[in-house]
This record gives C-alpha cells, sequence and structure tokens, in this order.
C-alpha cells in the first residue's frame, strides 16, 4: 500500500504511522514546578541525540491547559532540568498510569505510588524504582510546523549532566546487563515490548 500521511489516505482503521517507527525507547520524564509540585510522564517520541556531551531529546504534543503546553515541557522550559528515568518491565504498569491526562496540580509519582529521591545536580526529583536516571539540563525548544492546533509539537533537548545506574546491574566485567533491567519500549497504539536475554542479541562490526 501507499498513502500521503497529510491526506490521511490510508484505509486502515488507525494511523499506522506509530507502529513502524518501532520500538521506541520511552523517556519517563520526572520535573517539579515553581510550587514545587513534581510531575512524571512517559514520551515514547524520546531517544539520544549526541555522544559527547549526551545529550536527549522528547516531544511534547498539545496540552489540555489554557497555554496548551504539557506539564512536562511546561515545567522543563519554566526550570531548566528534568530526569529520565529508565522505564522497566518491573514498572510498566507504573508508567502507564504517570501517562494519564491530570491537572498540573497533581503529583504522578504519589499516584503511581513511586518514591521520589534527590537528585544529585538538578532539582527534579528522580524515581527510586528505575535502575537508571539521566539528570538533564535542557538547552533548547524546537516547535514543529503542524497542520492544525491539534497536531503541535515541540521537541525538548536536554544536556545529560549526571547519571545514576543501580549497581546490580552492572557486570564483573564493567558492562551494563540490560537482559537483568529488561527496558521496555513502545510498539503501535497500546502496544508495548521488552528487553530481554531472549530478545536481544550480538552483531559485531566490520572492521
Amino acid at each position: 500500500m501507499f498513502y500521503e500521511p497529510r491526506k490521511k489516505d490510508h484505509g486502515l482503521a488507525k494511523n499506522p504511522f506509530n507502529s513502524l517507527i518501532i520500538p521506541r525507547p520511552i523517556g519517563w520524564i520526572s520535573t517539579v514546578d515553581d510550587k514545587g509540585i513534581f510531575n512524571l510522564a512517559p514520551y515514547s517520541f524520546f531517544n539520544a541525540v549526541s555522544y559527547s556531551p549526551p545529550t536527549v531529546m522528547f516531544a511534547s504534543g498539545v496540552g489540555s491547559t489554557e497555554d496548551k503546553t504539557k506539564d512536562s515541557a511546561r515545567n522543563v522550559e519554566l526550570t531548566g532540568e528534568f530526569v529520565c528515568n529508565l522505564a522497566t518491565w518491573d514498572t510498566k504498569e507504573q508508567m502507564n498510569q504517570s501517562s494519564a491526562t491530570l491537572p498540573p496540580e497533581t503529583d504522578e509519582i504519589a499516584l503511581a505510588n513511586l518514591t521520589p529521591i534527590s537528585s544529585a545536580l538538578v532539582a527534579a526529583p528522580r524515581i527510586a524504582e528505575a535502575p537508571v536516571h539521566l539528570e538533564c539540563k535542557y538547552l533548547k525548544t524546537v516547535d514543529m510546523p503542524s497542520w492544525n492546533e491539534n497536531d503541535v509539537y515541540k521537541v525538548l533537548f536536554g544536556e545529560v549532566i549526571g547519571i545514576h545506574i543501580n549497581d546490580d546491574v552492572i557486570t564483573d566485567k564493567g558492562l551494563i546487563d540490560v537482559a537483568k533491567i529488561m527496558p521496555i519500549g513502545r510498539l503501535g497504539y497500546n502496544d508495548y515490548t521488552k528487553v530481554d536475554k531472549e530478545t536481544s542479541f550480538t552483531l559485531d562490526r566490520p572492521a
């Protein structure tokens, strides 16, 4: 089949785009607002974009508040900080719960019965139940072109200035045991996947 996204002429039950760019890592972004209220939300339009300095990005869609900005994006732009927590198989239910559309004064960390812990370099909290945390300093926002007011996306970039790794997931050889972490990724629709020892494999690069 062939279709043009602008024309929305795919003829399928749902837009297939999100089911084609897969799997997507989940940026489980924690922030704090100017009143000290914690916010936590998962973003599957998320990835690393550079290595030195280490930099990540997440794309935020239109929000439900008057300014049409999601709480995570608003807090990041306001405070200049955020933390990316690694979502895993063990935290999948809490991750999903934190995706709900809620008023800005709602603390999703408390709502999902998660444990906030202090970061080393930023004010935004970390999630104790996550085995990896990336403390990030906000760099900039790039507003994306949109077809209409309901298709508004902004991409926020942050430099990773501090990294926490649970010692239990570091091997004797000094490598990260991804199979022990069992991170999850987003597929299309309401589907997800996980990485474990059965689904991961190694390919040596050509010389």
